[in-house]
């Protein structure tokens, strides 16, 4: 027992150690481990186009990410680059700020400026978290270096620059594929790559084409033509092009550090010597430090806030003048809906803290005493429920969803903002008064006059609505109150950013 304790406090004290928690991709994974001394390396210089996600271990969403994001890294193998940067380890903290992550995960691809030189193109991607979508998008991004040759411009092609050498691919396709494009990256100012179509006849016989796909290289000078008989995959390709010079390699290696000069004949030689390779190492560990713009600090998705009391559930959601609120009952002992549930808001409320206004969201414990008599009203038999709420105009909605994903949260929290779907009318009695006007009530004082019984009768039927029924609530509302529940708050159009799979 003793030595079982001890373990188990060996185990926790580990646990606590820098780097014990590893990061979600280990090194077996396709996708690219990147850090902050290796991104302006690895994929701010690329040749390639690449896929980069800023990602947090503890981050659920980034976890049912992992499958897919690994099997895009396998697709796209050889094509382009797909990477992760761990935001959680502190190292990487300002890399991810000077990118503009805010919320987990963050997917950007990150392309090479076409004319080269200068700081490559980035772009949020926000398309769905599928394998197959993730590739697409990172395909339709690799920069096009393949000439397009036709029976009208091919002597002009063959004759420019003689003693450079040439590869065509005949084919019976007019688009460009991934492959070919990856490898016109590796060979750029190498060897000239150019595709030409199976219905340009002169071009076609000129090189005694009979088959398409074939690819053609031309070593330059006198040298004759020589046609690939191999595999149309990239390795292979790549090793017949470098009979006529070697492929870019890429990343491009690190600049080699100056040796260190033999003695010099004098210390005044020596010095200059240490001068000269102190300012070499400096220039070096410039060259291999992230290009980074002012730092950012990236928190974690802070907790919504929590409603402990009755009266603070009716003070924020449930007087005259509430306007519309998001309450997640959950147990005060947290299961993994609950966690789920609470995750999803935390991170829409921040993702949307400093732009469009959201809903106000808060966590109500079940236990709560005026949580309960809210619950028993509307009917919620649930463990974990979430309701939106509107006292001002009277109506209610429950999340139907399958799970709390974030995707799935979000989509219902759109739904509202943009008044689709059907609203039910809260039962009678449930909005307490404004503690404002139930002031102003008690100060006032008491009218001194009878009303008469037809007075009353004509008040109260003047002030009471008619009942109206759900469904009537959603078919019959007129145009301008329909204009104005969409303003309140202002519609977000932007799709979701961290859909999940």
């Amino acid at each position: 027992m003793h030595h079982q304790a001890l373990c188990a406090v060996a185990v926790a004290l580990l646990s606590t150690l820098p780097g014990a928690q590893a990061g979600l991709y280990g090194k077996k994974s396709p996708v690219l481990q990147v850090d902050a001394k290796s991104y302006d390396r690895l994929i701010a210089k690329s040749n390639h186009t690449s896929i980069v996600e800023f990602y947090a271990p503890w981050c659920g969403h980034c976890q049912n990410l992992q499958p897919a994001y690994e099997k895009a890294a396998q697709k796209l193998q050889g094509l382009a680059k797909v990477a992760a940067v761990d935001c959680d380890d502190d190292a990487n903290k300002q890399l991810c700020g000077s990118m503009g992550v805010k919320g987990f995960p963050t997917l950007k691809i990150v392309r090479p400026r076409k004319g080269g030189g200068g700081k490559p193109t980035v772009e949020d991607y926000n398309g769905q978290r599928t394998a197959a979508a993730i590739v697409e998008a990172v395909v339709g991004s690799i920069n096009n270096h393949v000439k397009k040759i036709t029976d009208k411009d091919v002597d002009a092609f063959l004759s420019d620059k003689n003693d450079t050498a040439k590869a065509i691919l005949f084919t019976d396709k007019g688009t460009t594929s991934p492959l070919i494009k990856s490898i016109a990256i590796d060979f750029l100012d190498v060897v000239t790559i150019a595709q030409a179509r199976n219905k340009e006849a002169k071009t076609v016989e000129l090189f005694g084409i009979e088959k398409f796909p074939t690819l053609v290289l031309l070593p330059g000078g006198d040298k004759e033509a020589v046609v690939y008989d191999g595999e149309l995959k990239k390795d292979a390709i790549v090793k017949f092009l470098s009979q006529a010079g070697e492929p870019n390699p890429d990343p491009a290696p690190p600049k080699e550090k100056a040796k260190k000069a033999k003695s010099a004949s004098s210390s005044k030689a020596k010095s200059k010597t240490a001068s000269s390779e102190s300012s070499s190492a400096t220039a070096d560990a410039a060259e291999e430090a992230p290009t980074q713009e002012a730092p950012v600090i990236i928190e974690s998705a802070p907790p919504i806030p929590a409603i402990n009391t009755p009266e603070k559930l009716v003070k924020e959601c449930l007087t005259e003048k509430s306007s519309t609120c998001v309450l997640a009952f959950v147990p005060s002992t947290h299961g993994e809906k609950a966690k789920e549930a609470l995750q999803s808001l935390s991170e829409l409320a921040w993702k949307y803290a400093k732009g469009h206004r959201l809903f106000p969201m808060y966590e109500v414990a079940k236990e709560n005493k005026g949580a309960a008599s809210l619950i028993e009203s509307l009917g919620l038999t649930n463990e974990v429920e979430l309701i939106a709420i509107n006292a001002r105009r009277g109506w209610w909605r429950r999340y139907e969803g399958e799970d709390f994903s974030q995707q799935g949260v979000e989509s219902w929290i759109d739904a509202i903002r943009l008044s689709e779907g059907v609203k039910k009318k809260l039962p009678e009695g449930l909005i307490a008064i404004s503690l404002e006007e139930s002031a102003a009530e008690e100060a006032a004082p008491q009218a001194t006059v009878e009303a008469t019984p037809e007075a009353t009768e004509s008040s109260s039927t003047a002030e009471e609505p008619a009942p109206v029924t759900p469904e009537a609530d959603a078919t019959t509302q007129s145009p301008a109150s329909e204009a104005t529940e969409a303003t309140e708050p202002t519609p977000e159009t932007e799709t979701a950013v961290h859909d999940e799979l």
